[in-house]
């Protein structure tokens, strides 16, 4: 059913994901105006699909692909200069670099279809839980879209501007951005439930539109400091639900297509999740089976690398928006870093991740509990280390670097030993050209 929805569509979708780029466009006779497209019920179905088509393919690449190379989860296999800069990083990292050019304008194509999306459903007359579930749609996609720039980016943009000359804000501030999105997301479908239109037109079940919302919600708390509130998102996110982006033989899975596709794959995982040796996992420890396969090769910088498995070894397999046990560790994390520490929640938070044997998406740890010090100290160390483990390649490693203070960069480029080889990109070239307000790129 998909399959055919998203076919008959396709013309229309293209149409949409055109009008939203932010490079210059020449006039298509042939084309729809931005109103045509969003003039009608079917339209705006359209555009929501193509929404959560783009974030789910062009963005989970760049948002998976570039942080793995930077932070050493992936090491390349190819002779790609894009991906040979990434794995070279420091600061001679270009400013044109097609994954760092990539991943900028793909969430700001996103974050321009959702306002559109926003401005646009008012307009058109609409069962109220389709507007609803389209208005709570395009404000997830949107704060995800504006946390997955914070993440990476020094500052940001969170909403596009046709004269090009969008504002940027600091990215604490984008994520506080994002919060608040959610929040109305979230009061949108709390006061009109999604119509079975809207689900079956766009999401077919396959995303959890109430969970999502409060995972990303205690997401980005966490990542601004705000930890009282992220405990409270993350614990009321269900265990055995999950949220995924589906793909079929015309959309594939994007890190499939970069791992698999081709002879001469782009990357591929480093082993011990790309941690340093003193993370030692136990040999038994499940998430190392379900993320890695055994390949004892180097990449041609003498970098250690595995076949990956995991979500990413078929060319239709689905992947989360999000991995349920984030929440635990989370409510970990956000437990011993709050005003007045909790140690025992969060131990007991992480022993949930670790003795884990019924996960729904089946990345069981299952390994004996924490038996560390009962220091924060020792119990962030263990929570960083099984965040990388739990939630390799979900585009999070580079914000956790920073955030658990692991080492920083020296800025000198082809140091693979490192943990990561940048902080921050810097801002594309392509914005640079065409928008005055870009700020001076970030020294590394």
């Amino acid at each position: 059913m998909k399959f055919i929805q998203i076919k008959l569509k396709g013309l229309l979708l293209i149409t949409v994901l055109t009008l939203a780029s932010c490079e210059t466009d020449f006039d298509n006779p042939n084309s729809a105006t931005t109103e045509q497209a969003y003039a009608s019920r079917e339209g705006i179905l359209a555009a929501a699909v193509g929404l959560q088509q783009l974030y789910s393919t062009t963005g989970v690449r760049y948002l998976v692909e570039t942080p793995a190379v930077t932070t050493r989860e992936g090491g390349i296999t190819t002779t790609f200069q894009n991906m040979i800069e990434l794995e070279d990083g420091g600061t001679p990292l270009p400013d044109f670099n097609s994954n760092v050019q990539g991943l900028w304008s793909t969430m700001l194509r996103v974050i321009k279809i959702a306002e559109d999306i926003e401005t646009n459903a008012e307009n058109i007359e609409l069962a109220a839980g389709t507007k609803s579930g389209l208005l709570a749609h395009a404000k997830l996609f949107k704060a995800m879209a504006i946390g997955a720039l914070a993440q990476h980016y020094e500052q940001v943009v969170v909403q596009t501007n046709p004269e090009n000359s969008a504002t940027f804000v600091p990215r604490l501030e984008a994520y506080n951005i994002a919060i608040g999105l959610l929040a109305e997301a979230k009061s949108a479908i709390s006061s009109t439930a999604v119509s079975s239109e809207f689900t079956e037109a766009v999401t077919l079940g396959n995303i959890d539109l109430s969970n999502s919302i409060e995972a990303f919600t205690a997401r980005y708390n966490l990542f601004t400091g705000n930890y009282e509130e992220a405990i409270a998102s993350a614990q009321s996110v269900s265990q055995t639900e999950v949220s995924n982006f589906v793909y079929d033989l015309q959309n594939l899975n994007p890190i499939w297509s970069r791992v698999f596709l081709n002879d001469s794959p782009n990357f591929k995982p480093r082993d011990n999740f790309g941690l340093p040796s003193e993370f030692v996992f136990e040999e038994t420890d499940g998430r190392l089976a379900f993320y890695l396969v055994a390949l004892d090769e180097t990449n041609q910088n003498g970098l250690p690398i595995e076949d990956l498995a995991g979500f990413f070894n078929v060319n239709v397999a689905p992947i989360p928006l999000y991995i349920p046990d984030e929440m635990n560790l989370i409510i970990a994390e956000a437990s011993i870093r709050k005003s007045s520490p909790d140690l025992a929640t969060a131990e007991t938070a992480l022993n949930a991740v670790l003795t884990d044997t019924d996960d729904p998406l089946d990345i069981n740890a299952n390994v004996a509990p924490y038996s560390g010090d009962m220091t924060s100290d020792a119990l962030l160390e263990a929570i960083y280390k099984n965040r990388r483990a739990e939630l390799f390649l979900t585009g999070l490693s580079l914000e956790d670097s920073r955030r658990f203070n692991r080492p920083e960069p020296s800025g000198t480029a082809m140091q693979y030993d490192e943990e990561r080889n940048r902080n921050y990109y810097p801002y594309p070239e392509t914005e640079r050209n065409s928008n005055p307000n870009t700020p001076d790129n970030p020294s590394l």
